[in-house]
């Protein structure tokens, strides 16, 4: 049975607050997140695409938008158990399967941005210190769904760039940059295929600069 997009109001729910609430003190204190280009989100619908490098990465970028906007995400179908269902979907979640095509996360992706929200996603797959990162000698080719995704619902595609998620436990500093939206209106009238496959090259090479900048302050 399909699972549903909802809640779509673009207002923070009831969950949400609270988590922003108790989430300050690692933001703020621990973690010093500081986040810059804040002035490139779209206030309409759009996707967020942004490196991976650790299962914190989503809260990191959830939560300099915080109380007015929410992120929507894609998880793993197999972690909608009974057990984490209703957590899930109350912070804005829903499922896809990963190992097939999943037209029903699409369309309910293409929903969400068209309805006015922000979703996120993580073009690398899998975090750099895991899964194929750890397997493969090159890095693998990123996933053309983000571009996809705003291709398709006429949305903006927006590049993110986080760092230190990945030493959390040494208490370093997170930072986050957010870019301009990628330019697409020159690949109308090229296959959906070469489309998403340009977008998404120009996509990773600005979360890579994006990200090198970071590193170098």
């Amino acid at each position: 049975m399909a699972q549903s997009a909802a809640p779509t109001s673009l207002e923070m729910d009831r969950w949400q607050r609270v988590m922003g609430l108790l989430l300050w003190a690692p933001m703020k204190l621990a973690y010093r997140l500081r986040a810059e280009g804040m002035e490139n989100l779209p206030s309409g619908g759009h996707v967020l695409a942004s490196n991976h490098l650790s299962n914190f990465d989503p809260w990191i970028v959830a939560y300099p938008l915080w109380p007015k906007r929410r992120i929507r995400s894609m998880a793993k179908a197999e972690l909608f158990n009974p057990l984490l269902r209703g957590i899930l979907k109350a912070s804005g979640a829903f499922p896809i399967h990963r190992d097939r095509p999943d037209a029903e996360a699409f369309k309910t992706a293409i929903e969400i941005v068209q309805s006015g929200e922000a979703l996120l996603i993580f073009p690398e797959g899998v975090r750099r210190n895991k899964g194929r990162w750890k397997r493969r000698r090159r890095k693998p080719r990123p996933h053309s769904g983000a571009a996809r995704i705003a291709l398709a619902a006429k949305v903006p595609l927006v590049p993110v760039a986080i760092i230190g998620t990945d030493r959390l436990t040494r208490l370093g500093p997170v930072r986050m940059s957010v870019g301009p939206p990628i330019p697409t209106d020159d690949l109308e009238g090229r296959s959906q295929r070469e489309a998403a496959k340009l977008a998404t090259e120009r996509l990773m090479e600005e979360i890579g600069r994006l990200e090198t900048g970071l590193r170098e302050r």
